[in-house]
């Protein structure tokens, strides 16, 4: 049993490293979706439960430079970027520099979803044109809450303040 345990948890760790996953109810790839990038797989599993739960698709990415690749390379394309900024291979933060500057991908949302609580991190994200700042909820039920949040966001007319740009429940 052990065994055949360390083999799906081997192969878990294959699909993310050689491919990018869309997921939705169906399993089938999309034209449009979330895109999250974090080195976490027990993370990247949390986000796609919660992904298929709400009914979204999300394309996972155990690194930044995959995410970026991806964003060139469409179909699918994003509808919003979900993003840690302790990766390695590409941080956050250089992701978030990368999209930002780019004008065919620049309008795209950014979440920064991360453990960091710290100021000097909201502070520079936002500088650099994040468009909201989530530290990653201990559950599965705030993670819920958080990502319907996001979607529930009018990108077009979302300019926030300080306060509304760290969100809290």
């Amino acid at each position: 049993m052990h065994y055949l345990i360390s083999q799906i948890a081997i192969f878990r760790n294959l699909i993310f490293i050689f491919t990018p996953l869309t997921y939705n109810l169906m399993n089938q790839q999309q034209l449009t979706t979330i895109f999250y990038a974090d080195d976490d797989l027990d993370d990247l599993d949390f986000f796609r439960e919660v992904a298929a739960e709400i009914s979204e698709p999300v394309t996972l990415f155990e690194n930044g430079e995959k995410l970026l690749h991806q964003l060139h390379n469409p179909p699918p394309t994003a509808s919003v970027i979900f993003l840690d900024l302790n990766m390695p291979v590409k941080s956050g933060i250089d992701v978030l520099k990368e999209i930002r500057k780019n004008p065919t991908i620049g309008h795209i949302p950014i979440v920064i979803l991360t453990t960091s609580g710290n100021p000097d991190d909201i502070k520079l994200t936002k500088k650099l044109g994040a468009s909201l700042y989530i530290r990653k909820p201990s559950s599965i039920t705030a993670l819920k809450q958080a990502v319907h949040h996001v979607l529930s966001i009018d990108w077009n007319n979302f300019a926030p303040t300080d306060s509304e740009f760290l969100y809290h429940k």
